[in-house]
């Protein structure tokens, strides 16, 4: 990991731990022989939107239900505002969780399921009517305390079930994957209020998901989690144009990747000859130095690519090769275009906006394409461990 970003947030260190709500050290959980949550520490900033991204059964639920206490590690420590929670049972930590399903109590009314872990606090009636109604009006639902669960529609329930969890004043707010139940352009839409809500709450929110359109839009910082372990934390840029593993190069955006040997690697890039047969020009990861014979892997990303009907129009790029259109796919704001390169017959991917005259070629079109040498991230080879 990089210096930059070994912690979440410098204030997060020793110097100042009183800035994190949430703070987790060397954190294990073992199945048996299986570890599902291996020697994981990171820091959270107070106030901040901090994900946990990773494949299923790469360990986040199990992290986030530690963190919880639904489980108990069997080694490490968790601290919320500096103070350790390990022998505090769940109802007595200051977090609060917010599941994929929600949870709702359907024979409840809307004002009910908010006032539900009020009333067993104990909280006067008269002050759960206000904190109901300022909740309500927090999450935008101003007036719908009366009404049932089942007359709202899936973006309504989400924010009642944030509702339920913000009126109790949590440190923390832990949301297990909160929108893998709606439909795609409810999930669209509910990736910004979420964060809408975050701002206006100002609380910290843990987020965990394999979604990484959710991750990248909504996190301050991001964690991409694999088998266990954190591969890599720090601001979405960071990690889509600065992976620090392959794992993170393939897993977090798009990717084209090529295996090849080293030919010659210098200060000024790296040369790689591909097992499909093409000359690649690259530059190593950071903290990568690559020898010659050694076995990478070079990843590239889709939109990193120009596409010209001549090489004329490729300029000076260093990767430069022809091809044939095989497919074009519609996305809206751009088009997704699968070439063949001539020579090694393998497949590029390759985004293209829909402004200009590219985005009208058909399958069968000869094209030129390329990318600049910084454009193209070298690793050591994975070895299996990839996205």
């Amino acid at each position: 990991m990089a210096a930059d970003e070994t912690l979440v947030g410098s204030v997060c260190g020793t110097k100042e731990t009183t800035a994190c709500d949430l703070e987790c050290r060397g954190v294990t959980k073992r199945f048996g022989s299986f570890v599902a949550v291996g020697d994981v520490s990171f820091t959270v900033p107070r106030g901040s939107f901090f994900s946990i991204l990773g494949p299923s059964g790469c360990g986040k639920t199990t992290l986030l239900r530690m963190i919880a206490g639904f489980l108990q590690p069997d080694a490490g420590d968790i601290l919320i505002k500096g103070r350790s929670v390990l022998d505090e049972p769940p109802n007595r930590r200051p977090v609060n969780m917010v599941f994929q399903h929600l949870a709702l109590f359907p024979m409840m009314d809307v004002a009910g399921n908010i006032a539900y872990g009020l009333r067993r606090r104990g909280v006067p009636s008269a002050e759960i009517v206000r904190k109901v109604e300022d909740a309500l009006e927090r999450v935008g639902l101003p007036g719908y305390g009366a009404k049932r669960i089942s007359q709202l529609s899936g973006g309504q329930k989400q924010r009642v079930a944030i509702a339920r969890a913000m009126v109790l004043e949590p440190d923390v707010l832990l949301l297990d994957e909160p929108l893998g139940a709606l439909d795609l352009k409810l999930r669209e839409h509910m990736k910004v209020e979420l964060k809408k809500l975050q701002n206006r709450f100002g609380t910290t929110f843990v987020y965990i998901t394999h979604d990484q359109g959710e991750a990248l839009v909504m996190s301050d910082q991001v964690a991409v989690m694999n088998r266990g372990r954190f591969e890599q934390v720090g601001p979405p840029p960071a990690l889509y144009y600065r992976p620090q593993t392959p794992f993170v190069a393939g897993f977090v955006g798009d990717t084209n990747r090529w295996r090849g040997k080293v030919l010659t690697a210098d200060a000024t890039g790296v040369k790689v000859s591909t097992d499909s047969g093409l000359t690649l020009l690259a530059v190593s990861a950071a903290g990568m130095s690559p020898s010659a014979g050694d076995e990478v892997d070079v990843f590239v990303r889709p939109e990193a690519i120009a596409l010209s009907r001549d090489e004329a129009g490729l300029g000076t790029l260093d990767n430069r090769m022809g091809g044939e259109v095989v497919s074009l796919l519609f996305n809206g704001a751009n088009s997704r275009v699968l070439v063949r390169e001539k020579n090694s017959g393998g497949e590029v991917d390759v985004t293209l906006p829909q402004a200009g005259e590219m985005h009208e070629l058909k399958p069968g079109a000869h094209v030129h394409f390329g990318w600049r040498a910084d454009q193209a991230l070298c690793f050591p080879a994975s070895g299996g461990d990839e996205a």
